[in-house]
């Protein structure tokens, strides 16, 4: 879409689009404009069509909402957790989802890794051998391109406590002709288990070129799990994420988490409140087979990492109730 176009599709004045632009960067494949329609609760749109509410910020909101920064001992690296280290190998995605809660820290404001910054992910997964999974992140990691991403890869390969190989991607769903044989052989080729978590939030998302990349993943041996994210005016409520769920099983694609949306900085007009999400999650419950329910989960704001809902002490409550995500 031309500027133009895309004021007129957010039904925002040029000079509105111009600030959102200046704050946060977007992009919107092919395929997901093709899926997109005209209708004004089109749940695609929702998510990727810039909205002047994101210059509303709350006082709440966050530049850092899970906390990266505390448990990062390299800048693409975060060690939250003793046994597994997320590495953020891309600075930017296929599609910018306008709720996520690194929407200030991709896209232009950030760069592929150098060769030198890849040696040093090394040598700390070399000298940490706890660390049995790797998580590929970014941005989106399948951005890169198969020689970028070969490199990135080649600092695990030698590494035999490293168990698992972990990717969360978007692209198999956004981008789907990017899941081709070139891209396989690469990710097959590893001596780690390959685990893919698919990031959707609506069935419209799921094309049929989306279900296909899905079914060829799958028949390479990768294990497949979802994510997706409780948002109002998207998918928040039980009948819309119980088709997401079967449409998630029908290709092979075990659901995983559902997140409470983070205190990402103008994601107020996307957020219900815990006990909203309560009630969904009970009433789809009632609508879901065992293997097709996902985990409801929120993340505690500072980096104390994600909680099921219905795990949440009295002490973590409260705090949540004075983060603001309550």
């Amino acid at each position: 879409m031309t500027p133009e176009e895309l004021a007129r599709r957010a039904n925002i004045t040029p000079a509105t689009l111009h600030r959102l632009l200046a704050e946060y960067q977007y992009a919107l494949t092919d395929e997901m404009a093709a899926a997109m329609t005209d209708t004004p609760a089109d749940p695609i749109a929702a998510q990727f069509i810039p909205d002047a509410r994101e210059l509303d910020i709350a006082a709440s909101e966050l530049s850092d909402p899970i906390g990266d920064a505390p448990h990062s001992p390299l800048p693409s690296l975060v060690h939250r957790y003793p046994n597994r280290v997320l590495w953020k190998i891309s600075p930017v995605c296929a599609v910018y989802c306008r709720f996520c809660f690194r929407k200030e820290h991709i896209g232009r404001r950030g760069r592929a890794l150098r060769q030198r910054e890849i040696a040093a992910v090394a040598a700390y997964l070399a000298a940490h051998h706890e660390v049995e999974e790797v998580i590929l992140s970014g941005g989106d990691p399948l951005t890169l391109s198969n020689k970028k991403l070969q490199q990135n890869l080649a600092a695990l390969r030698e590494l035999p406590h490293i168990r698992r190989l972990r990717i969360h991607s978007r692209i198999p769903v956004v981008q789907p002709a990017r899941i081709d044989d070139a891209l396989l052989d690469l990710l097959t080729a590893l001596p780690q288990s390959l685990h893919v978590v698919i990031h959707t939030n609506h069935s419209a998302e799921l094309t049929a070129n989306a279900r296909a990349a899905l079914h060829r993943l799958r028949a390479r041996g990768a294990m497949l799990y979802s994510q997706t994210v409780l948002l109002k005016g998207v998918n928040a409520d039980a009948a819309t994420l119980a088709k997401l769920m079967n449409d998630l099983l029908d290709c092979g694609v075990k659901p995983y988490y559902l997140h409470h949306l983070d205190l990402a900085r103008g994601t107020g007009h996307y957020r219900v409140s815990l006990d909203e999400g309560r009630a969904i999650v009970a009433a789809l419950r009632r609508r879901l087979s065992g293997v097709a329910m996902p985990t409801y989960i929120v993340e505690i704001p500072g980096g104390d990492g994600k909680i099921p809902v219905g795990e949440l002490t009295a002490a973590q409550e409260a705090m949540l109730r004075q983060s603001g995500i309550y």
